[in-house]
């Protein structure tokens, strides 16, 4: 996944992908395959103090001056903290996590905070495998709707509104359908999708919304999209307030996932069977808070044997993440 840079006069934004250049953050793309097990993590031995039997000459140095040893413990601080990995420890934290076979999990996560940011993926022969989106497309199909009204400029009409608030609400499929053919279906997605910088992001055919295939970190860019106050996101201040709104409304029920990894303040979920196999896509996507933290965080998953252990999954994966991402600090 591409790195966020961001320049310290614009750290009070919100990061996206190639369509957010001013965006910094922490970004975790992880994905997780159960079914062959995670590598073993990765040491970082490179700031290592040298182990050859004797003190080196650095060290000596030390023992003779207090101040000596106090410079040499600072330097040796100062190494650390800039040779800290956070793929290594996502790697490590992650690699604790049950294992079912057959089952995928891919997270990507910005921590606003402290402009941190990793990644970590094993994909089937690539490292941004996608995913269903299952219903979580249904925030991409709002704001790909809100762009077509704003460059029409005009509001949306009191039906597409009604259907807004039911399909980010209760995920209602019918509302969805609706607005799908609104928008122009997976063309309309799509071309929306470009002005985003989701490019890995492939719409679902004809009538096929939740089959639309994305990865986290796209995710990531269409969450700093709706909740971010960058002036380059091509949604206006009005249609990120609407979103938000909306999605600071899950009905009760459906708020789980990433809500789980803190206090939740704008979320939706995706679940979907795979009738060819019966295994299930479990996903979700939001901004949380935590210890005065914000994060945007995704976690798309494939394979559960139920839409509960799917739950469970996403949900210790959003948990770890964010614990993890402390460590970076």
């Amino acid at each position: 996944m591409s790195r966020h840079r961001l320049a310290p006069s614009a750290r009070g934004s919100l990061p996206r992908r190639a369509a957010f250049p001013a965006a910094a953050a922490a970004v975790v793309c992880l994905t997780v395959w159960t079914a062959t097990g995670f590598p073993s993590p990765v040491r970082g031995d490179s700031d290592a103090v040298p182990r050859s039997g004797g003190l080196t000459r650095s060290a000596t140095a030390a023992l003779e001056s207090p101040s000596a040893a106090s410079s040499a413990a600072s330097s040796r601080a100062a190494a650390s903290s800039r040779t800290v990995d956070p793929d290594q420890i996502l790697t490590r934290r992650l690699a604790a996590l049950p294992k079912p076979a057959k089952v995928s999990v891919s997270v990507a996560l910005i921590d606003l905070k402290d402009g941190r940011e990793a990644d970590y993926g094993v994909g089937v022969g690539k490292a941004t495998a996608t995913y269903d989106t299952a219903s979580i497309v249904k925030v991409n199909i709002l704001v790909a709707l809100l762009l077509q009204a704003q460059d029409e400029h005009r509001a949306l009409t009191t039906a597409e509104k009604s259907r807004a608030t039911k399909m980010i609400k209760v995920s209602d499929n019918e509302s969805a359908d609706a607005l799908w053919r609104t928008i122009g279906k997976g063309d309309g997605l799509d071309a929306a999708n470009r002005r985003l910088g989701m490019t890995g992001t492939t719409a679902g055919s004809g009538p096929l919304w939740g089959l639309t295939q994305s990865t986290a970190a796209d995710q990531i860019a269409l969450l700093s999209a709706v909740f971010g106050d960058d002036a380059t996101s091509p949604l206006t201040a009005a249609s990120r307030t609407y979103v938000r709104s909306l999605m600071g409304g899950i009905e009760p029920g459906q708020d789980w996932g990433v809500s789980a990894a803190g206090t939740v303040t704008g979320l939706k979920n995706g679940w979907l069977s795979r009738s060819a196999t019966g295994l299930w896509d479990v996903n979700s996507i939001g901004r949380i808070v935590v210890d005065g933290h914000s994060y945007l965080l995704a976690v798309l998953s494939r394979g559960s044997v139920s839409m509960e252990a799917g739950i469970s999954l996403v949900e210790k994966a959003a948990t770890t993440a964010v614990s993890a991402s402390r460590e970076w600090t």
